[in-house]
């Protein structure tokens, strides 16, 4: 599984134990082609022939949040397997409202200026989240 071992390799640097739950709903995430909701993960994981519970992918979900492995996608509701790794700035996407399609980018100066903004506001930021939702070029044409 050569699309997960990033992933792997942040979880046993941090101190967690690379389980098979965390594995299959990892692949899962790398496999996706859009967004996928827990019950999806439940779903594909029973067309292959696994199983897992919703508990257990719900809390794997939250640590790949946590870790900055998976992102969830507001929008859609579903979740995504980080595609920049340790890019600098805030995790940002685009998302098309006809086919699903998601382009994940970071960009570091729009993630400073909203700090700035925040910070003029007398509020200290933690965490960015915003979410392009329009047309893919392809849907377009």
């Amino acid at each position: 599984m050569p699309e997960i071992q990033g992933a792997i390799r942040v979880l046993r640097a941090k101190g967690y134990k690379v389980t098979q739950p965390r594995k299959q709903v990892l692949k899962v995430l790398t496999q996706a082609q859009k967004p996928v909701s827990p019950y999806d993960v439940q779903k594909i994981l029973q067309q292959r022939g696994e199983h897992l519970d919703h508990v257990t992918i719900y809390r794997i979900l939250d640590l790949l949040c946590l870790l900055n492995l998976a992102h969830k996608v507001l929008l859609s509701g579903g979740f995504v397997k980080c595609a920049l790794g340790d890019e600098e700035g805030c995790h940002r996407f685009m998302v098309c409202r006809q086919c699903g399609a998601f382009q994940e980018f970071a960009d570091k100066s729009l993630c400073e200026e909203e700090n700035e903004l925040a910070w003029h506001l007398g509020f200290r930021t933690e965490q960015h989240f915003s979410e392009f939702f329009g047309l893919c070029a392809k849907c377009q044409g």
